[in-house]
């Protein structure tokens, strides 16, 4: 028990670390900004999954455990009703108060709790609380995605076009306007009877369970991800100004928003820039296409000849593909051309780089139960309005992705490391 409860602890020091290292680049003044309803200041992410700790592991683990401040039960709860009351999203970026630094100490003294906790406490504790923990860590890994996403959304949105970091050596090679992208071919699956969800024993959201059977019909999945210059090629044959390639509510969108191009496209002195971490670029062909929406994706597939796959789909052609890639990790923090020889039929770019939209609505599986308690309310209440991606992005952590992982996010949403796999 004392190794696991040392494990445990370890994790948790590394994963709380490392959102630290995200802000190693960032002023105070970055931290505090709030660019739009659906971003969340980098002070907020900080606190928010610090009071997640400190409500659902820290108050349960002693009688006589007491707050670090009473108002940060309202101002750093996010969605949980069974909780209490939560201060508005879309005012976030508000408050002045708390400072940076006193965000730093909340977390500093919720740490200093938690790893007492888990090195000292009572084992049976310790281990009643540990899948709490779990779903801490996981949550607080998805919320350091949102960190990068956010902090992309707030910068793009100074006239100075900021740097988050500085494009590495490598990316600077491997996104060489010169080079292409191999040829598109196509991965056949037959159709039958596949079991998709999670099985084993390891952590998952409770949306990935429970296993079930589907049948899925012949398909055929394109064995790269859609590029830059394929899209590029969407926009210029007017695929922004032709009603009869979108669904209603995406036509919708492109009018009233004047979209043109994925969100971060920039038409300067008749080529196309992009805004990334790493400040302005041009727009590599090789690349693949990132940031654009459901509507974006589906209109673009419609365009092609092809559409998107289903999750079903999805997550059966990925059942013997490795789990590498492009991730957070690499410190690229941009999705990466595929390689120039891609090896025959095989998938390529599953993991990593851009998530995938899917055609399926994020609905529970045959058979779903939510977490009880307060915890019931993480996944189980967004399942509507919502479109499901897969394989995580530039911006994931690899320790956090896994096949059966639904990522999900209403179909306008843009500012996501989110892209296209085409499917026929």
């Amino acid at each position: 028990m004392a190794e696991t409860c040392s494990s445990v602890c370890e994790r948790y020091r590394a994963v709380r670390r490392f959102g630290h290292r995200l802000c190693e680049p960032l002023t105070p003044e970055d931290c505090a900004i709030q660019s739009m309803p659906d971003v969340s200041p980098t002070r907020w992410h900080l606190a928010h999954t610090t009071w997640f700790f400190e409500t659902f592991v820290l108050s349960r683990s002693s009688s006589d455990y007491r707050p670090f401040h009473p108002a940060y039960e309202v101002l750093f709860n996010s969605y949980y009703n069974t909780v209490g009351e939560q201060f508005p999203r879309s005012r976030r970026g508000l408050l002045s108060r708390p400072t940076v630094s006193e965000v730093f100490d909340y977390r500093a003294h919720v740490d200093a709790r938690m790893e007492d906790f888990l090195e000292n406490g009572d084992p049976a504790d310790v281990a009643e609380l540990t899948p709490v923990v779990e779903v801490g860590l996981h949550h607080e890994q998805q919320h350091q995605e949102l960190m990068l996403t956010d902090i992309k959304h707030v910068l793009s949105c100074n006239p100075l076009c900021p740097k988050y970091m500085e494009r590495p050596e490598d990316m600077k090679g491997r996104s060489s306007p010169q080079r292409q992208a191999p040829p598109l071919s196509w991965s056949h699956f037959g159709e039958g009877l596949y079991q998709i969800g999670h099985t084993g024993e390891e952590f998952v959201f409770d949306n990935e369970t429970p296993r079930h059977r589907v049948f899925v019909e012949t398909f055929e999945l394109a064995t790269r991800l859609a590029t830059n210059g394929e899209y590029l090629a969407f926009v210029e044959d007017g695929g922004y100004r032709r009603p009869e390639l979108w669904l209603s509510a995406g036509w919708q969108e492109v009018c009233e928003n004047a979209w043109e191009a994925p969100l971060y496209w920039t038409k300067r002195g008749g080529g196309w820039e992009q805004f990334t971490l790493g400040g302005l670029s041009p727009v590599d062909p090789a690349a693949p296409i990132c940031h654009a929406s459901y509507y974006e994706a589906d209109a673009f597939a419609r365009w092609s000849g092809g559409r998107l796959a289903t999750e079903a789909e999805w997550e059966v052609a990925a059942e013997d593909v490795p789990l590498e890639g492009n991730f957070v990790e690499d410190g690229i923090l941009h999705p990466a051309p595929a390689s120039a020889t891609l090896p025959g039929d095989h998938l390529t770019q599953m993991y990593g780089d851009v998530w995938e939209w899917t055609s399926s609505q994020y609905v529970p599986y045959p058979g779903y139960r939510p977490l009880d308690g307060a915890l019931g309310e993480y996944n189980g209440k967004f399942m509507c309005n919502q479109f499901v991606l897969r394989g995580g992005s530039c911006a994931t952590q690899r320790s956090h992705m896994r096949r059966t992982y639904r990522n999900f996010f209403p179909p306008e949403a843009r500012w996501q490391f989110s892209g296209i796999r085409l499917a026929r």
